[in-house]
Parts: structure tokens; sequence; C-alpha cells
């Protein structure tokens, strides 16, 4: 069966521009939507991404802070360490002189006396750098005894001390004929075993 359109061509005309029309601003709202939906997610993205910013920049301004108030810590343990380094260095050979003394007044002969004492130190080194055997210092002595046997029984007596070796006596004069009274000069080596756990190092100064 034939149909026949008895539509004015004007009007099928204008039916067909309706169509297009209606089809070319359906394709417009659906772009727009698209591009209002990926602006959304665009500027959704962009806001988490300043938020995360933000949640960053205050982080590192708070360890920023901590690490600004734990430098003075860290200062202050430089410093400790600077001076225990230098303290260390004064101390080093450091000698107890009143345990010499003390050691002295033990093993000095009853016919003896002294008349002078010198101690000496020979080195700041650690010990056994740069001296003999470890020997660190020296005592030498100025005095008076009765008779040689005393003389001998006081060299002898010097060496039975902890860190005393090598007694010697450079020279015994007696004072008089037949007084048998003899002035001496003698003396004694200092080795490590004398010097103090803060000179040896054992502990901090």
């Amino acid at each position: 069966m034939t149909q026949v359109n008895l539509l004015p061509p004007e009007l099928r005309q204008r039916q067909a521009t309706q169509r297009t029309t209606l089809f070319v601003g359906l394709l417009g709202a659906a772009a727009l939507a698209l591009v209002l939906v990926f602006s959304f997610t665009q500027s959704a993205q962009l806001q988490q991404a300043e938020d995360d910013l933000a949640q960053q920049q205050d982080a590192n301004a708070r360890v920023s802070g901590q690490i600004t108030q734990l430098q003075e810590f860290g200062d202050l343990q430089q410093e400790l360490a600077t001076k225990q380094q230098l303290m260390g260095q004064v101390y080093r050979n450091e000698v107890s002189w009143s345990g010499v003394l003390l050691d002295l007044s033990r093993v000095i002969p009853s016919e003896a006396y002294l008349t002078n004492l010198t101690g000496t130190i020979s080195s700041t080194e650690a010990v056994g750098e740069g001296t003999a055997a470890g020997i660190v210092g020296s005592l030498s002595f100025t005095g008076a005894v009765r008779g040689a046997d005393t003389l001998a029984e006081w060299l002898n007596r010097l060496e039975q001390v902890d860190g005393w070796a090598n007694a010697w006596a450079s020279s015994a004069s007696e004072t008089g004929p037949f007084t048998r009274i003899y002035q001496f000069q003698s003396g004694v080596d200092l080795s490590g075993d004398v010097l103090t756990r803060r000179g040896r190092g054992e502990v901090q100064a």
C-alpha cells in the first residue's frame, strides 16, 4: 500500500529542522554535563591536593619547631663532649700527690729525714707514648741518713711502693769525720701505676 505525505514541503522542512535542533541541543546538554562533571571532579581533586599540602606544611612546621627546640640540647651535648675532651687532656697522667706523700711517709727509715722533695711528670701524653717503659715522671730527694746501711735500706724501700721503680742515689757524703751522718741526693722513677683512674683515662673527667 502506497503512503502519500500530504503535508506541505515547508512544514516537513520545519519538522526536520526542529528534530535537528533538538538533537544538537541534547548533544550540547550532554557535553555540558560532561564538562560540569569533569570540572567538579578536578575541583574536588584540587581541593584534596590543597588540603594535603596544608596538612604537610603543618606537619613540616611542627617538625621544624621540634628540631629548633632540640637543637639547644644538641649544642649542649656538643659543648659537653668538647669540655670532656679538654678535661681528659688536662687530667691525663694525673698523679695523686697526697698518695705519694703517704707512701713516702711509710717507707722512709726512722733514721733518715728529707730536706727537699721534688716531683715531676715528664709528659702529658698517654702512658707508654713517648716514655720509656711507661715511665711518666720521677721523684727527687735530698736528705740525711745515719749510716750507709740506712741509705741502702732507703733505696730498697723506695722500690717496694707500687709505681715506684729504678731507685738511685746520685751522691752521698759524710757531714764530718766519723759522724756516720750522710747527706744524700736520690730519686726514683714513677710508672703508670701511680696515676689516678682519671689520669689513665679510665673515667671521664
